[in-house]
């Protein structure tokens, strides 16, 4: 296996932090600010004034004061995070008021919804390195791409990281297949179609199948075969902000949707079989998914036709190689048992797995 390390994506945190701190009397106000943290996957406490000792003021990450309660707070403690929440867009007061609390930032309603649902979610999920997302991508058919993505995706989770698998193909028939789930309890890609702004990350995991220790983003048996870009890079970006490890099956096109994907990979692996036909077919892939994705490389899966090895079909592509995808006997029997790919941690391609995460592990970041 051929590459060095350089990114720093593996130490992400792996715990929730607790919600907001809400102080408050303003029923309409307490109404909204509960709307916005549920849409941030929060549960936050509820105060209508400053709380006991103990009770919060200085432990919750974010403090969203209601206007009304802003002189109830004045001789509080002076902290980190608090935001003055107001309604009047004509009460130039409130930031007077906001100055006397010592507040990080003045919110009016409705105009800084999205803004606050941000902020809510980040202290709810935590704020860590973003999830090393590997996209493995087929340089001809059947090159043996979705495989990899799922050997890679149950070696990672074997080896104790939290761990996503995003099937990118529509027309691909269903990862979920794949790790034989596919009536496993969970939600779908069509599901998530109308998804714009920010999606919870916590919620979108405890949503999905989970499979062989990890969770698995797959199509179901309908018709739908499209989702709008605006909701591919919002159900990723939550994806991501877990932390861990996101593998990404991607399809041999690139349109608008898996341009969104493309742009949130942090490493691709573009697998090629040894052969002539497939290295030229790998050239326009190439090609293609390179204009959005940086970091391409190589996996090169033989048997080799004559003349050509790992290194030289990487020196016509003009990418950097990655290593050899072993060959391996006796997949689809395993499959047939319900045994995914490296899913015994066994085999010349469980080992090809576990060295490309050792090596990612070693320097916390992608090989």
């Amino acid at each position: 296996m051929a590459g060095a390390i350089t990114h720093d994506r593996l130490s992400a945190a792996e715990g929730r932090q607790d919600g907001p701190l809400i102080v408050t009397e303003d029923a309409d106000l307490l109404d909204d600010l509960l709307r916005l943290c549920a849409a941030a996957g929060a549960r936050p406490e509820v105060h209508p004034g400053v709380p006991e000792r103990g009770g919060g003021w200085d432990t919750a990450p974010l403090v969203l004061v209601g206007d009304d309660a802003a002189r109830r707070v004045r001789g509080a403690a002076r902290r980190r995070g608090v935001v003055l929440v107001g309604r009047d867009q004509d009460d130039s007061g409130v930031w007077q008021r906001a100055v006397e609390i010592g507040a990080d930032h003045v919110l009016l309603l409705p105009d800084g919804e999205q803004w606050l649902v941000d902020r809510i979610a980040d202290v709810a999920e935590g704020v860590g390195p973003p999830a090393l997302t590997v996209g493995v991508i087929g340089g001809r058919g059947g090159a043996g791409s979705s495989t990899l993505a799922c050997a890679l995706a149950v070696t990672s989770a074997r080896q104790g990281r939290r761990t996503l698998l995003v099937d990118a193909d529509p027309l691909g028939g269903g990862l979920d297949v794949l790790l034989g789930g596919e009536a496993a309890e969970g939600l779908r890609w069509p599901a998530f179609a109308a998804s714009r702004g920010r999606v919870g990350g916590g919620a979108l995991e405890e949503s999905l199948p989970a499979l062989h220790a990890l969770r698995v983003l797959s199509w179901d048996r309908g018709d739908s075969v499209t989702i709008a870009p605006e909701a591919v890079r919002a159900v990723l970006a939550a994806a991501r902000r877990r932390g861990g490890v996101v593998v990404v099956d991607l399809p041999r096109r690139v349109d608008e949707g898996v341009a969104q994907v493309l742009a949130q990979v942090d490493l691709g692996l573009l697998v090629v079989p040894a052969e002539l036909r497939a290295v030229a077919a790998a050239g326009r892939v190439a090609s293609v998914v390179g204009m959005v994705l940086r970091d391409l490389r190589v996996a090169v899966r033989g048997p080799y036709a004559s003349g050509l090895d790992d290194r030289e079909v990487a020196r016509l592509l003009g990418l950097p190689l990655m290593g050899e995808v072993p060959l391996e006997s006796g997949l689809l029997a395993a499959q047939d048992r319900g045994t995914p790919p490296a899913g015994d941690g066994r085999g010349p391609l469980a080992r090809f797995c576990s060295a490309f995460w050792e090596r990612a592990a070693v320097a916390g970041g992608a090989p």
